[in-house]
């Protein structure tokens, strides 16, 4: 069933769908693409031939930490959804990988350092837009990262959804302030301010040290069918975008890579200048 609380959403009873629709798409290679070359390129930043602990904090079935699995890493699998864990659980089983894996069946905000321990890298990935209590939910991802840890969070981006509905002519949703009257099931409650989550961010000593915009073009072609015939070619376009001004920006999300650090340290005062 797929229910919502003041926390968290649920979709339980809607994995298959939510895989088919989301990954078995276009805009969903996009996605993969654009945050595996992401995530690549912090790997090759990384020391080499280190064992990291990599959390995929509402990883639904994990099909980037499965991949991040089969590098050697040990992965954390925590999502809401017993329907996302079981596919998890099969698909991990069916690759061999199961020793690299722990699964944990509950909500983000429930992890506790006392019990885990902390992670090199945190996989969050269209989450955030599903939480209503947002900065308390990036709290407890930077308690759950090490110091120099990085997270790779991907959100929905409210500006990106401001710029479509005005495109679409959707006038009444935007004086509605995009809100509306009913729920659409695997539209996101709550689109992100990438502003407000930059704040955020700074505010817990997490700094961006990289970020693309996903589908920062796809969602608007007049062409549809362009998708599909010429999906290789769209998502090649999207990738030699997905970091330029001003396209990134109007991504429907965006995936940031963060770094935490402490106070006063040189990479803060660095990079909070450039």
């Amino acid at each position: 069933m797929h229910t919502t609380s003041k926390l968290n959403t649920n979709f339980d009873g809607r994995a298959a769908v939510f895989a088919r629709n989301i990954y078995g798409t276009t805009k969903g290679r996009i996605r993969l693409a654009v945050v595996e070359r992401d995530l690549k390129a912090l790997l090759a930043s990384l020391p080499a031939h280190k064992k990291l602990r990599i959390l995929d904090a509402g990883g639904g079935f994990g099909p980037l930490s499965q991949d991040l699995a089969a590098l050697g890493h040990e992965v954390v699998l925590c999502d809401l959804s017993a329907d996302m864990l079981e596919l998890a659980h099969q698909q991990v089983s069916d690759k061999g990988l199961l020793k690299q894996f722990s699964f944990i069946h509950g909500p983000i905000q429930d992890l506790k350092v006392a019990e885990l321990g902390q992670f090199d890298i945190i996989l969050c990935h269209a989450v955030l837009e599903w939480v209503e209590q947002q900065a308390q939910l990036l709290a407890c991802l930077a308690a759950l990262l090490v110091e120099n840890g990085h997270l790779s969070l991907m959100f929905y981006n409210r500006d990106g959804l401001m710029y479509h509905s005005l495109v679409m002519g959707h006038f009444d949703y935007v004086y509605a302030d995009l809100v509306k009257k009913r729920r659409q099931k695997l539209t996101p409650n709550w689109p992100c301010r990438p502003q407000q989550v930059n704040d955020w961010l700074g505010a817990l000593g997490l700094v961006i040290t990289d970020c693309s915009g996903v589908r920062v073009f796809h969602d608007y072609m007049v062409a549809k069918h362009i998708r599909l015939e010429q999906a290789d070619e769209v998502i090649a376009m999207e990738l030699a975008h997905a970091k330029q001004a001003p396209f990134m920006h109007l991504g429907r999300y965006l995936h940031l890579v963060a770094k935490k650090t402490v106070p006063g340290s040189p990479l803060k005062e660095k990079e909070s200048n450039t």
